[in-house]
């Protein structure tokens, strides 16, 4: 009526023919709000490629990439994840393609997802901090050696929440070719999701951090070393003494001269 109103409207037709209502004279009455009736639910797409079908693209696709750089387009290309759909874009990677220390984190979060790169905001700043405790860096400088950031999830899940067995299923497949094409002298599995993805038989990370491991690609064993999520860390500051001695654990086996 306001809307009528400031149009210069301000007359009706009454209810009966030929009658004229002044409704900008009339007392004003409350008229209840009509409730919308609820839009009809649409049915539920029907998937047009199923989870194998995907997973099998996801091996193809990998496999066919000879570099790290054809492996990036590869998978910012992919469209088998169901997460794309509700994420910005893919965060596949950040700091040196092919450095000599590679950590695999889980799966973007908000800010991630905003700025495209694994490891932003607070838990981002704590992993810089601790790699440059053991002289490392993304972006390296003087007396630093670079490291190489990636997830064995490159869309963000809703609600941050973890990703789903089939979501990392069907990442998986580029996350090993990711490990190979690299051929670092070790991986840092940050987290939970990442060493269950690589090691389904580990009961916890609390239990498997700290513990070397090896993860089998075509060209060798690549030693591999569970260690807490930062994110973990912000809130369980406690539990920043054993991150540090599995720092000095990844120091060591870093400098340790080849066989």
């Amino acid at each position: 009526m306001q809307f009528y109103a400031n149009a210069g409207v301000d007359t009706v037709e009454a209810e009966s023919p030929g009658g004229i209502w002044n409704w900008k004279a009339a007392s004003p009455r409350r008229v209840p709000a009509q409730q919308p009736a609820p839009a009809p639910q649409a049915p539920a797409p029907t998937a047009s490629v199923s989870a194998g079908e995907a997973l099998s693209a996801a091996e193809a696709l990998a496999a066919t990439a000879s570099d790290l750089e054809m492996l990036v387009s590869t998978i910012a290309a992919f469209e088998g994840c169901p997460l794309r759909e509700g994420a910005r874009g893919p965060v596949v990677y950040d700091g040196v393609l092919g450095a000599d220390v590679l950590i695999v984190g889980e799966a973007p979060g908000r800010e991630e997802d905003r700025l495209g790169k694994p490891f932003v905001g607070r838990s981002g700043q704590l992993l810089d901090r601790m790699l440059a405790s053991i002289g490392l860096a993304r972006a390296p400088g003087e007396e630093q050696r670079p490291v190489c950031i990636t997830n064995v999830v490159y869309w963000r899940p809703p609600g941050n929440r973890n990703p789903t067995s089939a979501e990392l299923a069907v990442c998986m497949p580029f996350a090993r070719r990711f490990i190979a094409l690299t051929k670092p002298k070790l991986v840092l599995l940050a987290g939970k999701v990442p060493t269950e993805a690589f090691f389904p038989d580990v009961s916890s990370i609390i239990r498997s951090r700290g513990q070397w491991r090896e993860i089998e690609t075509p060209d060798g064993a690549v030693p591999a070393l569970p260690i807490f999520h930062p994110a973990f860390l912000l809130r369980q500051p406690a539990q920043k003494r054993w991150a540090w001695r599995d720092l000095l654990s990844a120091k060591a086996k870093l400098n340790d001269p080849l066989p």
